[in-house]
Formats: C-alpha cells, structure tokens, sequence
C-alpha cells in the first residue's frame, strides 16, 4: 500500500477521511434540497470519528445545526469554538440546567420540572433558554406523549426564560419501506404538530427523518432532517443504498509489532484456541485489542488485510493486541505476495490495493450493527485526519 503516516507512541489508529466526509455531507444537503435545515448529529465523538473536526467539515459542506447525546458532548463542541446550534437529544439531569444556559445548548424537553427549572437558570441571568420538544410518537425512548403535548406547553410556556425552538420525534422503523408502524408514528406527530399549532402554540423547527428518513421520506423532511450515521459513509439499511451514493469515512489500521515463525503444534493467545498446523507459518502481532474496539467475539473469525491481500486472525484477541497468520509457502490467495516484516501496515476495516474490509462486514460477524464497530473503534484508538 502507499506510504502511511502512524502515531508515534503506538503502531495503532484510526483514519479519518475528510474528504469523504465532505462529500457525504454534500450528498445529503442535495438531498434534503433548499428548504429543510440540516442536522448534523455528532453524538459518541462523531460516531467514532472524532466531533470537533467532523462538525467543522460539515458545516463548510452544508450543515446548519448539530446533536449531540450529552451535555458533555455538546461542552466539547463549544470550548472548541463550534458556535453553531447544538441540541442535547435527551432531558439531562435538572442539576445542570444551569451549565445547558452558560453554553448555549438546547436539550429536548419532555418534563414540566425540568423545563421550569431550565428557565429559572436563564432567567437568573437574563437570558431565554431555547429548547426543543421531544414527542414521544410510539418508540417508546424518551418524550412527551402526544396527547400530552398542549397541556405541557401551557404548563411551561408562561416562563419568560423559555423559548421553544424545536418540536420532533424519532422514528423506530424508518429504514422499512411501507412499514405500518412508521405510518403511524408518522401521523401521530402530524397530530401532535396540528394540535400545538392549533392551540396558538409556537412549534420552533419541525423535525423527525433520521438518516434512513431523509433517504426514503422526502415527504416528511418538515424543517429540518437529522442526518447521523449516512454522513459518516455508512449506510443505516440495504434499501438505502441505491437512493444515495456514501464512501466509508473510517478505516483501521496497524503495523506489525513482532513476527516469528512459531513450531508446530505452538498455540497462539489465551486459552491456545489455535495451534500452528505445518512448517513455515508465520505469526504476527499488532497492538490493537478489544479494548480498542476489536471484539473478542470475533477470535479466530475474521480477515485483516496486508499487500491488499487477506490474513487470517488467529488466537484470542487480547485486550491490547490481536495475532495473525500467514502460511508463506502456500498458493492459496490468502497469503501476501512477501513474508511478513515488522512494520507492515494491517488493514482492520478500509481498503488495501483492490481488497477491502467494511464495517457491515464486521458488523455482520459480530451480529451487530455498523452504528456500534465505528463507535467501539473511536474510544481508544488515536486519530489520524486525510
């Protein structure tokens, strides 16, 4: 593979594609089309990703706010100078109320205690707390049911602190074409929306499509769409694919830290789930583990790559460290066309000459989704931006 700039301190990263990120942004601003807003949710560091860099990329390809899931989340945002409108996707706990106003951050809002002690703290320094409305539609997660939502507003909506700049749901079933269920949702906060408004209620920004959302229902992109993980080059469905072209925004990658030729009948990792079977086995070692986000569940199941060819893993994946095979004097296609030195650069989740690995086919082997191998990847493992 071409030359790959590592950290220094540890053969280990994630790359973060820019770039690619731009693009994807571009992609789902065209779209949503002119009208709509566009939310950008930056949550769990961006998906993995890394939030700080991300939202500025999306911001210059078309973002106009930002989600995040904590207040955490959204202090990070702003003391690096993300400016920009930032919604916390849950009712926080009330004692930080006080924090939600000095930074500037909207939470959603489902309860009348919190809402009123959230514009007491504006109020005690001459500020209005803006807030969006969570409606609980029929996911059962957070929010106001909807036939509750006049008799909350008009509980809270004399405080001079508050102003309401949102109103929104979320949807359990949008990635499933002619889905009864996202019909119903759908046509709950239709009602919930029309019950506001026609009790003389001011509604903010109108917003419910998700990712698969703003893909397959245009006819529901209301004001503004909230756009997660498609931004990040993943796709939250098959039936999503060919309605908007994504490029993967992170691979994984490692260099070889040690590498021998073990006898036969020598086991690998803990428990010696796998032994060396012949002669001219190579076995390398590189310093990504489960505490990085490689789950062990997929010990002795899954393929790295190297010289853009597949290797196979092998052993327990350890917490700090996973090995890897090499049979050097085979024919079969999974053997690079070298032995394996120190250095080499292994491919996890990314593209290697004409082979890749994504993160669905990793998903796939940990019966998981996407959402969660970008996620796990992001804790631990430094970022490297292109």
């Amino acid at each position: 593979m071409e030359k790959v700039t590592s950290p220094a301190t540890r053969w280990s990263w994630v790359e973060v594609n820019l770039a690619a990120l731009r693009r994807n942004t571009a992609a789902f601003r065209r779209q949503i089309g002119r009208g709509p807003q566009m939310m950008c949710v930056v949550k769990a560091d961006a998906y993995g990703h890394g939030a700080v860099p991300c939202a500025k990329t999306m911001h210059a390809a078309g973002a106009n706010q930002f989600a995040v899931a904590t207040v955490g989340e959204g202090i990070a945002l702003r003391e690096a100078g993300i400016e920009w409108p930032v919604l916390v996707l849950s009712e926080p706990p009330v004692d930080c109320v006080g924090t939600l106003v000095d930074y500037d951050l909207m939470p959603a809002v489902y309860t009348a205690d919190f809402a009123l002690a959230l514009g007491e703290a504006a109020a005690a320094r001459n500020r209005v707390a803006r807030y969006h409305l969570a409606v609980d539609t029929g996911m059962t997660r957070i929010g106001v049911r909807r036939q509750d939502v006049v008799e909350l507003r008009r509980t809270i909506d004399f405080h001079r602190g508050l102003e309401c700049a949102g109103t929104f749901t979320h949807f359990a079933t949008a990635d499933v074409l002619d889905d009864w269920d996202f019909a119903l949702q759908l046509n709950r906060f239709r009602e919930a929306v029309e019950a506001l408004r026609g009790a003389g209620l001011e509604t903010g920004l109108v917003h419910c499509d998700n990712t698969p959302g703003t893909v397959l229902h245009p006819e529901c992109h209301f004001d503004m769409c909230r756009v997660g993980i498609g931004l990040y080059g993943l796709h939250p469905a098959d039936v999503t694919r060919p309605r908007i072209e994504l490029e993967p925004v992170m691979s994984v990658r490692g260099r070889v830290v040690r590498v021998l030729y073990p006898n036969v009948g020598d086991g690998v990792g803990y428990g010696l789930t796998w032994r060396v079977p012949k002669k001219n086995i190579q076995v390398a070692t590189v310093p990504i583990g489960y505490a990085d986000g490689l789950a062990r569940e997929l010990s002795n199941n899954m393929d790295v790559l190297v010289d853009g060819i597949r290797c196979r893993q092998v052993g327990n994946i350890c917490m700090d460290q996973f090995m890897f095979a090499v049979d050097v004097n085979s024919a079969r296609a999974y053997r690079p066309s070298r032995p394996i030195e120190y250095g080499d650069v292994v491919t996890l989740i990314g593209s290697d000459g004409n082979e890749s690995i994504s993160a669905d086919e990793m998903a796939s082997l940990r019966n998981t989704i996407n959402y969660e191998v970008v996620c796990d990847f992001g804790m631990r493992l430094e970022k490297i931006y292109t």
